[in-house]
């Protein structure tokens, strides 16, 4: 299938070379492709976690009609242009026997983490459900990381960290998505420093433009010890190569603003991108990865979604983990559970529902989480 799509060989090398094994991988292959993806599509962040970091957590006991305890979290930091905060609610299972596992939710739509939470019993982010499964729910608004608009780049933390002095800013420079996925690794830094939670089992979760960050946040930052993503399409989970929907051309005309200059050139040109998605969902492992689709959200192309777990398998096989074998793409509603990867097909539309969240944590019941 890689050669019938024209994708680049997840285990060949710029210079030619088969990779054999999960060492080699480690230390030739995927240093490799994660530059690629900086230089040609999210962009090369340019600060890890700040200096000058802060928490302030506000504690609530008693909420969900006695089910859970509230946290009110405030990251604070400082950059050259001044300074930021990104705000995280999270609710913790009252009942909880030690450090919880968590599920963070980077939400795309509205804010949920605000002064006044109350939204924690929506099927987008189903808070009470979460936490009656074992687990934390947290959920991080990524506008608060950056806005979700072109300005040029002056706004979020991107007015706060890039500094170029009167240059034109660089053609590789991180843009949004690499924005997103630098605040999930903020709130990362967060639940390390809670005893409340169990930092080696913390899951990022993102649906459509979340969703591509949260796969970028897997790779980046490899403390998340589980990666969802659901719906999240082109420069997601889709392969870019003979795609149908939304093409290259397509979300960097419509969202200038999510991706690197450098990614605007490859419009019409897929098969001359040295990456292809695959690449990134082989970067993640031996991690445990997830993907979702919708029947009806052809413009994301299930069937590219799930093509790039399997062409990332190869990968996890060198880690001895089958993936999802050669499974056939499925009939909706119909989960594959495989060893360190799942997917499934949902009947319906572009959304994130609680049939996902279900099946996200059936899978982590079954794996990556297993024994809560």
């Amino acid at each position: 299938m890689t050669k019938e799509r024209g994708l680049p060989d997840v285990l060949v090398t710029q210079g030619g070379e088969r990779i054999g094994t999960a060492d080699d991988w480690r230390e030739k292959r995927r240093p490799e492709i994660m530059d690629l993806f900086r230089e040609h599509v999210y962009g090369r962040e340019p600060v890890g976690r700040p200096a000058s970091q802060t928490f302030h957590t506000a504690v609530t006991t008693d909420v969900m009609a006695g089910a859970a305890v509230r946290k009110q979290v405030e990251i604070r930091f400082e950059g050259a242009g001044g300074a930021g905060r990104i705000r995280l609610l999270l609710y913790l299972p009252s009942d909880r026997r030690g450090p919880s596992p968590v599920l963070l939710l980077l939400n795309n739509r509205g804010a949920l983490a605000g002064d006044e939470p109350d939204a924690g019993d929506t099927p987008f982010w189903p808070a009470d459900r979460i936490v009656a499964r074992g687990y934390a729910a947290a959920v991080l608004d990524v506008e608060e990381v950056d806005p979700d608009f072109d300005d040029g780049f002056r706004n979020g933390v991107h007015g706060l960290f890039d500094r170029f002095e009167g240059e034109e800013r660089p053609a590789d420079a991180w843009a949004t998505i690499a924005a997103w996925a630098w605040g999930a690794g903020r709130a990362m830094d967060y639940f390390e420093s809670d005893p409340d939670i169990d930092a080696s089992r913390v899951a990022v979760v993102g649906h459509s433009r979340g969703g591509k960050a949260a796969l970028w946040a897997g790779a980046v930052d490899e403390r998340f010890a589980f990666v969802v993503s659901n719906e999240s399409g082109c420069t997601g989970a889709a392969i870019s190569r003979g795609k149908r929907g939304e093409t290259i051309r397509d979300i960097n005309a419509q969202f200038p603003h999510w991706f690197s200059a450098n990614y605007h050139a490859f419009a019409g040109r897929e098969e001359e991108l040295p990456v292809d998605q695959h690449m990134l969902v082989a970067a993640i492992a031996p991690r445990p990865v997830y993907v979702a689709s919708a029947t009806e959200d052809e413009w994301a192309d299930p069937s590219a979604e799930f093509a790039s777990l399997i062409h990332a398998a190869p990968v996890y096989r060198l880690y001895g983990y089958r993936g999802l074998q050669d499974a056939p793409f499925p009939d909706p509603d119909t989960p594959l559970f495989g060893e360190r990867m799942g997917y499934h097909l949902r009947t319906g539309v572009h959304d994130l529902t609680v049939y996902d969240w279900d099946r996200f944590m059936d899978f982590a019941d079954n794996g990556p989480f297993r024994n809560i």
